[in-house]
Formats: C-alpha cells, sequence, structure tokens
C-alpha cells in the first residue's frame, strides 16, 4: 500500500522501502491488512535475515570451532564474524567480551549463577527498580535464597518513570550488584543508565543492564555507559529467537566460574581436573546456535544499512504522534507518563478488560499486546491487573497508529 507523503515520513525515513523489506507485514488477517504493533513481545524480520538464516543451513552449516574441514571452516568464519559484529554494535572493547546465550533472560541467569555465586554472600544487597521484567527479578531471587543476600527496590513514580535519585537514595557500602532495565518493557521508559553506573561504581558495586528493549531503539555503548553486563536478545533486535548475547568486562568474565560444563568450554579435561578456556569460549558450552548467531549478525547489519539515528528519529516521531493520539482518545489512559520514553504505548480502555480490547483490535486486523507483560510488579505498583500495550518497530507507520485508534473506536462502541 502507498502511504501519502504525510504518513511515510520519506524526509525522515524510507519507510516504503523498509516495509518492502518485511514479508510477514504483506498479508491480511481477518480481512484486513495487518497492523503489527509487538515488536517489544518479539519483532519481525527482514527477507535479509530470513536469507542469510537460510544460506547458512543450505550451504555453509556444520558445527563450528572443532573441524579441519572447510564447511566446518565457513561455519566458523562467519559465527565468530557474528561476534565481531555484535562487538562493533555495543561498542565493546574486544570481541572476547562477547558471549553468545539463548537470550536476554540465559544472559541474566548466567551473571547471577557464576558473578552472583562468586561473590555475592549474606547481607550484600541487589538493588533493583520496580519496573523490572520478571527476568531481572526472578534469577536474583533465586540467587538470594542461595547466599543470603537481599534484594533492594528502587520505587516507581507516578509517571512510570524511576528518577536517578530514587536508585542512588538506595545505593551504600552493602550495594554490591546494580541490575536495571535501560528501557521498560512495560512503559518505555528509558532509565538514565550512565548515570546510574557512576553512582553504582563510587559505592563499588558492579552494574548490569537489560538491555532488551533499548538495543532495537537506542543507539548503545557499552563503555560509555559504563555497564559492567550488558544482556539483549537478537528476536527483538529483528534477528532469530534462541539468540541472544551477555556483553561483560574482561575481568569480570574471566575471575567468574563456569555457568554451564560440556564441550568447547574447557582447555583439557581428566577424570581428576578440568582446566577451562578463557571467555567468551567458558560461557559457551556444546553446540551452540549457530544459524542463530549469523542470524543475528545479519540483522544488525540491517539495522546499520539504514541508520540507527535515523531509526531513532522516526520511531521518535511515530512515538510523539501515537501519544498524541491516544491522549486525544476519550475513554483511553496511557499507562506510563515518563519523559523520556522509547517504543512502547502502554494503555487502558475504559470499563474494557485488555483481553477484551486486545481480542476486538485482532479482529480488525491489528495486532497488539495485553497481559501483565511479565512485570507483574508494574501491573501493582499502579493497582491494575493488565494493560493493552501497542509497541513499535522500525516498519510502523502513522497509518499503523491511526488504524488502532480506529480499532479502540469499535471497542468502545462494543462495550458502550
Amino acid at each position: 500500500m502507498s502511504l501519502p507523503q504525510s504518513q511515510t515520513g520519506t524526509d525522515l525515513f524510507p519507510i516504503e522501502r523498509v516495509r518492502r523489506d518485511f514479508p510477514t507485514l504483506h498479508q491480511e488477517v481477518h480481512g484486513r491488512p495487518l497492523v503489527y504493533l509487538d515488536s517489544a513481545a518479539s519483532a519481525l524480520k527482514p527477507q535479509a535475515v530470513v536469507d542469510t538464516i537460510a544460506r547458512c543451513y543450505l550451504r555453509d552449516y556444520s558445527n563450528v570451532h572443532r573441524g579441519v574441514h572447510d564447511l566446518s571452516r565457513r561455519a566458523t568464519e562467519q559465527y565468530e564474524a557474528a561476534r565481531e559484529t555484535v562487538r562493533a554494535f555495543l561498542g565493546a572493547e574486544a570481541s572476547e567480551e562477547i558471549v553468545f546465550t539463548r537470550g536476554t533472560t540465559e544472559s541474566i541467569n548466567l551473571v547471577a549463577s557464576s558473578w552472583g555465586g562468586a561473590n555475592l554472600k549474606e547481607g550484600d544487597e541487589i538493588l533493583l527498580t520496580g519496573l523490572e521484567h520478571h527476568s531481572n527479578i526472578v534469577p536474583w531471587q533465586l540467587l538470594r535464597q542461595r547466599t543470603g543476600a537481599r534484594i533492594v527496590v528502587a520505587e516507581i513514580g507516578d509517571d512510570g518513570d524511576v528518577p536517578l535519585e530514587a536508585l542512588t537514595s538506595k545505593m551504600g557500602p552493602r550495594t554490591k550488584m546494580v541490575a536495571i532495565a535501560h528501557v521498560s518493557n512495560a512503559l518505555g521508559t528509558v532509565l538514565p543508565v550512565a548515570e546510574v553506573t557512576k553512582a553504582a561504581h563510587e559505592v563499588g558495586a558492579v552494574v548490569l543492564v537489560d538491555g532488551a528493549q533499548a538495543a532495537p531503539h537506542l543507539p548503545v555503548n557499552v563503555q560509555e555507559l559504563g555497564a559492567d553486563f550488558y544482556a539483549l536478545s537478537g528476536h527483538k533486535l529483528y534477528g532469530p529467537t534462541g539468540i541472544g548475547v551477555l556483553y561483560g568486562r574482561r575481568d569480570l568474565l574471566e575471575a567468574m566460574p563456569p555457568y554451564q560444563g560440556g564441550g568447547d568450554m574447557i582447555r583439557q579435561v581428566t577424570f581428576e581436573k578440568t582446566t577451562f578456556a578463557d571467555p567468551p569460549a567458558k560461557f559457551e558450552a556444546g553446540t551452540p546456535h549457530i544459524a542463530g548467531a549469523i542470524g543475528l549478525g545479519a540483522a544488525i547489519d540491517y539495522l546499520e544499512s539504514l541508520g540507527r539515528p535515523a531509526i531513532r528519529r522516526w520511531e521518535e516521531e511515530l512515538l510523539a504522534y501515537g501519544t498524541e493520539r491516544l491522549e486525544a482518545e476519550p475513554g483511553i489512559r496511557l499507562v506510563g507518563t515518563a519523559p523520556r520514553k522509547a517504543g512502547v504505548l502502554s494503555f487502558l480502555v475504559e470499563g474494557v478488560h485488555p483481553h477484551d480490547v486486545g481480542t476486538i483490535v485482532d479482529l480488525e486486523g491489528v495486532a497488539i499486546r495485553t497481559g501483565h507483560h511479565c512485570a507483574q510488579p508494574v501491573m501493582d505498583r499502579f493497582g491494575i491487573p493488565a494493560t493493552s500495550r501497542a509497541s513499535l518497530g522500525l516498519y510502523n507507520t502513522r497509518e499503523d497508529i491511526d488504524r488502532l485508534i480506529e480499532a479502540l473506536r469499535k471497542v468502545k462502541e462494543t462495550f458502550a
């Protein structure tokens, strides 16, 4: 569908060309052209990523690191090239600081189990925010059970923000780990990560940043942010599922014990003793998700070809437009109005349960997410069971938001 120039953002971003790159968009749902507003749950995949994965399996597939034959060499070269692509994307100092995992969840569990198990003891404190996804809560609770460490929470304000002072006021000599989202998946709030890491380091704490929602929307440089660990997921970054990244400062990774044992993470094994490989191999036991890593590299290449500043400007324009449209619509309440946001519009329709909202909107061809978004403490803070969430990707348009508003009017008509 060709959109009017006022909606294509031609001067900002080549949106019509971008949309052609995503085959999933070009279908009908319930007889209506699909509008996909669920990228915070999982982003759609550009053709370049699909082609790269297919080529890996059709032509270049073999196990990595262990073979001397040509297929293994090619697969290994592409796998390690993807690691270097991720390193550059995150601004890490060395590719040895990039560990491939199954996703943000495994990355956080790895740090909690390995670094946390080796460094935390009874009475030490882990500082979280009230915005965190369950993946950045539950691993620390499991660690608390094993070590006796305490969890301290910086609370959310009425606008869905966690001000810097709310975090720094909770820091002290007992604070050993600060684990925070860069961007909230439930509300879209952007936290002041660089300022948080500076304050945390002043009290001797280590900082882990959950970057699952930030990496698709914001420029990320782990050295400028000061992050000791940074986690992200490939499937939210227009790449495959089942692949993720843990960035870790080299000195921290070198000192940490292995997370899992198996092949490819060792130097030598006898029945008496095993010596372990250097990072990142030490944390990549067994056969990795080879095609996933290569596909993630292709997704990053795709983003870089569009220009991350251009993507950010386009998405900011869409977020502002969506905020304006939803705030102007009677009977709709935005949840999360922090001054700095990225990619998420979370809202309630007066008198209608979010699940009913999602069902009716789907019948209009519009895909949104409803529920607690794996962030139940956020819902508890606002005294609600769930929200409806429209989340933006680089392929969305103002027309998509207009279609959402039309669908929400159908919801209100249905329950009038």
